[in-house]
């Protein structure tokens, strides 16, 4: 089986085409780390006995999913396994000056995925098999300042993903969704200390550990992969944080982190 990974160069991604690689699937890299492609689909095909490839692609471009499928028609590459990860990351209010990033993160998180699902899922539908892998995130289940547009993003993807599975369910195709809580990745900007701390206690936890679970979860045909106490436990006590409290807090992250 092929596997075509997004943003697969680096954190979640790059352990998504490990994981895979040593289970013996083939990997198609899609990334927009064009220094990394050169390398990393040769170390894996290596070391795993497996073929991979690269694919430099801004997946934030408007035609960004019907270039990377045409291309991969073009290449004579059958997609079994469409893994949507690509994703990015910010904690700011939200002002026009970040409309650009704003665009960018509408566009990685719902359109491309959403045009992806559709067109390799078509493909998958008329072979009567293969598997989606959409990477949600914690904070879909809650609302929080701050994360504005990543929550609202990220809760788009679940909903998509969820009724997906019911379309696809019918044609031995499975569609799972991932909700990752905090994951030791470049994604968060925060000190090696503090994010060994965070490791050490389980509030952070590692890619490996991550990625095992939903892989795992996939190919069992689940709708839903939720790991780690964090997923349930922490929308509980954002729900019952009354309004007023959360408005303070902000403002006072807010001020903090305003220079």
């Amino acid at each position: 089986m092929q596997a075509l990974v997004t943003g697969a160069t680096s954190g979640m991604g790059l352990e998504y085409c490990r994981q895979l690689a040593q289970r013996g699937h083939h990997i198609v890299m899609v990334s927009n780390q064009r220094e990394l492609l050169d390398s990393l689909p040769q170390q894996l095909s290596q070391q795993y006995s497996i073929h991979a490839i690269g694919r430099y692609q801004d997946l934030a471009a408007p035609d960004a999913a019907q270039q990377l499928f045409d291309w991969c028609q073009q290449q004579g590459l059958q997609i079994d396994i469409l893994i949507n990860n690509a994703g990015m990351f910010f904690f700011h209010e939200l002002t026009p000056d970040l409309s650009d990033r704003s665009e960018t993160m509408l566009a990685l998180h719902m359109l491309t995925p959403t045009r992806l699902c559709a067109l390799f899922g078509e493909e998958m539908k008329r072979r009567r098999q293969g598997y989606i892998l959409n990477v949600s995130s914690l904070a879909a289940q809650f609302s929080a300042p701050g994360i504005t547009l990543y929550a609202a993003t990220k809760a788009y993807l679940k909903s998509y993903s969820q009724s997906l599975y019911f379309e696809m369910r019918h044609y031995g195709v499975g569609v799972t969704t991932v909700m990752p809580g905090a994951i030791a990745t470049p994604l968060y900007r925060i000190s090696p200390r503090r994010m060994a701390l965070a490791l050490k206690i389980k509030l952070v936890r590692t890619p490996e550990w991550l990625v095992r679970r939903a892989l795992r979860g996939m190919f069992r045909h689940r709708r839903t992969v939720k790991p780690g106490s964090m997923n349930y436990l922490a929308p509980l006590v954002i729900h019952l944080l009354p309004n007023h409290v959360v408005a303070l807090i902000w403002q006072k992250v807010n001020k903090t982190s305003t220079p």
